[in-house]
């Protein structure tokens, strides 16, 4: 089920299920794809999210009714969109943050525990947000299901690995932020030197390896 919500007078928002889930992933993969290989006139940014994707053109070109006609057009296209094999990245991790006891105390496991349960997933890139380069990952385990913490930390170490709510992640640089910090990678995440800027991007599969 697609739905369209004005969500400003220069952007229009484009709900593509009412649930977070692979399926919703991929219809937002596809309008994405299609969006970015046959641009609308008059858009400046493409937002896709979990179940969503906000679009975001320039008011003087164009309107949300036209921009609305549009991409219902392509909505009848998506299942011809074919979709590419997704990367995989692995991310090497030193499993010792500061709330890696606790989010097992939280859950009656050992710690241990939650760096097996933690590095046996593979996850998916559902969409890069928040800071430039954090990529919110979807496919953690039911087990490790964790609140955010009820004060955010005032500073959050580059490279942290943490657990947020159902979903898991890493902090591309120093930031502000409210997820369990259960580890911390090496790997650079976000470098603007670089072409793609991040090393994740949506659709992308990754896979979080333990290293002393």
């Amino acid at each position: 089920m697609t739905t369209f919500r004005y969500a400003s007078d220069q952007s229009l928002m484009v709900y593509l299920g009412e649930h977070v889930n692979l399926d919703t992933h991929h219809r937002v993969l596809r309008l994405l794809r299609l969006l970015e290989a046959e641009p609308i006139p008059g858009v400046r940014n493409l937002h896709p999210a979990y179940n969503s994707i906000l679009i975001v053109f320039d008011p003087v070109e164009q309107e949300h009714q036209n921009i609305e006609r549009t991409v219902a057009t392509y909505l009848k296209r998506l299942d011809d969109v074919k979709l590419p094999e997704p990367r995989t990245v692995e991310i090497p991790v030193v499993y010792d943050g500061p709330d890696l006891a606790d989010v097992a105390v939280l859950h009656s496991i050992s710690p241990q525990r939650v760096v097996e349960l933690h590095s046996s997933a593979t996850y998916i890139v559902y969409f890069v947000g928040f800071v430039p380069g954090f990529a919110y990952l979807g496919g953690l385990p039911a087990e490790l299901a964790t609140p955010r913490l009820e004060a955010p930390r005032k500073k959050v170490p580059k490279g942290s690995v943490a657990i947020g709510g159902t979903h898991t992640g890493v902090y591309p640089f120093d930031t502000p932020g409210g997820w369990r910090l259960i580890g911390r990678t090496a790997l650079e995440i976000f470098d603007p030197d670089t072409a793609e800027l991040s090393k994740l991007r949506i659709g992308d599969q990754v896979k979080f390896s333990p290293c002393l």
